[in-house]
């Protein structure tokens, strides 16, 4: 709609001819304006055998770590994109080596591409969309404070194919299309199917599950002695 001369409330959501869902249709013209998934581009960057991560100065999931990463923007191909992505988020230059996963997240209607990518000096800083960017080595990393299922699966991955030759990209690990929300402390407070149902998790004070919420709402609560 931001390229029709139209102003937006000329707009109304129908089922256009010859189509079979709800879109925006132009009331003045008839053009259909397509919302379509939003791409996700960045990288597992590497400096000798530690990994780059950024502490996230936004919502959702501020204070967790994840990889460098960001909406593509328009005109830009995939890998300027997630070196663009990097250099915003940790002022580091990265050099991109090859597509490392295409992951698929229709909940939030995403695809995510993540390329393998390494540092050539160890030179980063925060950006402004981040709290604090650090190298870490692989049993240094802060795996109960990661923001999304998908920084997990791009750091095992990497380590799966790290020091051999050629690979194909991997895609969603199976049977993790459900996405898991952790806490500070670790603890699993909410999943999310593919279809969008949340399951949430209540614990007390001493870390014990208190009660269970259910995509229906309904509360099954536990006690203890």
């Amino acid at each position: 709609m931001a390229h029709h001369p139209a102003q937006h409330d000329n707009f109304t959501r129908r089922v256009p001819d010859g189509d079979n869902r709800e879109r925006f249709v132009c009331d003045d013209c008839g053009l259909i304006h397509y919302d379509n998934p939003k791409i996700v581009v960045g990288a597992v960057v590497t400096y000798g055998d530690k990994f780059l991560l950024c502490r996230r100065a936004i919502h959702p999931r501020k204070g967790f770590w994840t990889l460098p990463a960001g909406f593509l923007e328009e005109h830009e191909s995939t890998e300027d994109g997630a070196r663009r992505e990097a250099y915003e988020e940790a002022n580091a230059d990265i050099v991109i080596e090859q597509l490392l996963a295409v992951y698929n997240v229709p909940r939030i209607s995403q695809v995510q591409l993540i390329y393998k990518a390494h540092l050539t000096e160890p030179v980063f800083s925060p950006g402004t969309e981040s709290l604090d960017v650090a190298l870490f080595s692989w049993d240094e990393i802060p795996w109960d404070e990661l923001a999304f299922p998908s920084v997990v699966w791009g750091l095992n991955q990497f380590r799966e194919i790290d020091g051999k030759g050629a690979f194909s990209p991997f895609t969603n690990p199976a049977g993790e299309m459900t996405q898991t929300i952790y806490d500070k402390a670790g603890r699993a407070i909410m999943t999310i199917n593919p279809l969008g149902a949340i399951t949430t998790t209540v614990y007390n004070l001493a870390g014990e599950v208190t009660a269970t919420i259910n995509p229906l709402g309904f509360r099954s609560e536990t006690t203890y002695d």
